[in-house]
């Protein structure tokens, strides 16, 4: 299965939960719930390339499948992890930075949609994501 190309956020399950638990304040989840998220991805062997473009941020994220590296998410939050693929997934790994608690990253392609699922503290959300 191929990430490569740009996806527009479409929908969300259980976000505001997620970001609550994560400690993301109420205006700023308020906020990311509308946020209009797109990611663009590029994928040349195990070598990746993922530019976010939301009403937060754009930031371009490289990554080499294996290898750790340390990203902010738009709240602040500071991660350190790495991706890996499984089968056709790619799984992301992360710890806080602040608190030392794993948080978990799944991205598929489900039909014609990017599904990524997130899991810290044992809540489950869900960003899905169609093709522009």
């Amino acid at each position: 299965m191929t990430f490569n190309g740009l996806w527009k956020v479409d929908r969300s399950e259980n976000y505001d939960k997620f970001m609550e638990i994560m400690g993301v304040n109420i205006v700023k989840r308020k906020l990311a719930a509308h946020d209009g998220l797109k990611i663009n991805i590029q994928q040349d062997g195990n070598s990746f390339v993922v530019k976010e473009s939301s009403s937060f941020r754009s930031i371009d994220i490289p990554f080499t499948l294996g290898t750790e590296f340390e990203y902010s998410l738009a709240d602040g939050t500071e991660l350190v992890g790495a991706w890996t693929m499984e089968g056709d997934n790619l799984v992301g790994t992360f710890k806080r930075k602040d608190n030392g608690n794993a948080l978990k990253t799944r991205r598929e392609i489900v039909g014609d949609e990017l599904v990524q699922t997130y899991l810290y503290e044992g809540v489950e959300a869900k960003r899905i994501f169609k093709r522009c």
